[in-house]
């Protein structure tokens, strides 16, 4: 008996293996045909054709700069007319993130998302309330439609106060909060500062997006409000959420791998690290027809299982780790690049040399940056209302262009 089970899960891993390698073969060939982008750097590789999944080794990666030098069409491999939804992201330099969908491809992310939910108990007798920030709009629309495609009736996001959003939860009798590890510990505190028990909700899960646990969230939330907690894995480059979930045994994340190939590299060499070992992961779109991405470095730093999942599954299974691989913070799920921060918060105060340190802060259930400026000559001014309203353009500024609440102080310079 334990032989047959084997060799049924070794057809099963050759069968996936070979859907992966034409996926990957149609992606490649789409991009190449459609994409100059692709075209050029691929052809520069010398690499004609690819015959096996190892090969994408010998592909080219790609960036973030690469979104934001072919904004707005660059990157898109089918013509304007098939495209049916275009999901923008505040992006990491001067130009928007761009992705862009075919009806296809909405469907089929869709259905990734309804996986999510289903792995996480939600079935069409839930009511799911989706609570994000606004530069994870996009991911909301997901969520609501995933929802809605299980039949569970959905409450959208909404820009509601932590108070109001516990009326709704309690008075809508919902079962299931989508929403940012940030949002749900503040809601947590709020209940707790109104002496509201968790026996008045009918809350039974909750689904963590945009960052990865911090160690001590997932637990809080288990024990203080009585309910299972899920983390869903997403980026908004490749594009969207629920990329990869976590399922019963709550060990390690499974990635949607017959759509999205992920590899595990060293960020300072790019090639690919052992087994079991971490470094930064690499997403490649297998089914993505309007907007393909072929090996792109994502900046999470994450490490695969070696074994299989007890729940039996056989997708690839990995661990997203806190870590960065770049210059990059991740604050609810958006990416910012501190170097970009830096050089427009110089444009917005006018000033060619600053020093300043960055940091994530959570205030009122919303992560946001933290800037401390440093004062030095560069800063002193005879007028403190000026001073004052520089600081104020640079914080709406900054606020706009990364798609998350800046919040700049100054501080003294040490001697």
């Amino acid at each position: 008996m334990s032989e047959q089970i084997n060799m049924t899960a070794d057809m099963d891993d050759n069968d996936k293996a070979q859907r992966q390698l034409e996926r990957l073969q149609a992606t490649v060939n789409r991009a190449c045909k459609n994409v100059p982008f692709h075209r050029n750097r691929i052809q520069e590789t010398g690499l004609s054709d690819i015959t096996g999944l190892e090969d994408i080794e010998k592909l080219p990666f790609m960036d973030r700069t690469h979104l934001a030098t072919h904004y707005p069409y660059g990157l898109f491999a089918v013509p304007l007319k098939d495209i049916v939804r275009i999901h923008t992201a505040p992006g990491s330099g001067t130009s928007p993130s761009i992705s862009g969908y075919t009806k296809t491809d909405l469907m089929i992310w869709e259905k990734m998302v309804a996986g999510a939910y289903a792995e996480a108990n939600v079935t069409d007798r839930d009511i799911i309330l989706v609570h994000l920030p606004p530069g994870l709009a996009n991911w909301a629309r997901d969520y609501k439609d995933g929802g809605e495609a299980i039949g569970a009736g959905v409450i959208p996001n909404a820009p509601l106060s932590v108070a109001k959003t516990l009326m709704v939860l309690r008075d809508y009798k919902v079962t299931t909060l989508v929403s940012t590890p940030a949002f749900a510990r503040h809601l947590t505190a709020h209940m707790f500062d109104r002496e509201c028990h968790p026996n008045e909700l009918n809350l039974k899960q909750i689904i963590l997006v945009g960052e990865p646990d911090d160690g001590h969230t997932v637990t809080e939330l288990r024990e203080s409000l009585h309910v299972d907690v899920w983390l869903n894995y997403g980026l908004s480059e490749i594009p969207g959420p629920a990329i990869a979930y976590e399922c019963r045994y709550h060990d390690g994340l499974h990635m949607n791998d017959d759509h999205i190939l992920p590899e595990i590299i060293d960020p300072s060499t790019g090639r690919p690290v052992p087994t079991g070992e971490k470094g930064e992961l690499v997403l490649t779109t297998l089914s993505a027809r309007a907007f393909p991405l072929i090996r792109f470095r994502t900046g999470d730093m994450a490490k695969f299982f070696p074994q299989a999942c007890p729940c039996g599954a056989t997708s690839t299974r990995i661990q997203w780790l806190a870590e960065q691989a770049d210059n990059y913070m991740l604050i609810s799920g958006i990416r910012v690049s501190q170097a970009q921060v830096k050089e427009n918060l110089k444009n917005a105060l006018k000033m060619p040399g600053i020093r300043c340190t960055m940091e994530k802060e959570c205030r009122a259930g919303t992560d946001m940056l933290l800037i401390s400026l440093i004062m030095d000559d560069h800063l002193f001014s005879d007028e403190i209302k000026h001073l004052q309203q520089l600081i104020t353009y640079a914080e709406e500024t900054l606020t706009e262009q990364n798609g998350i609440k800046v919040k700049i102080r100054l501080i003294q310079q040490r001697v």
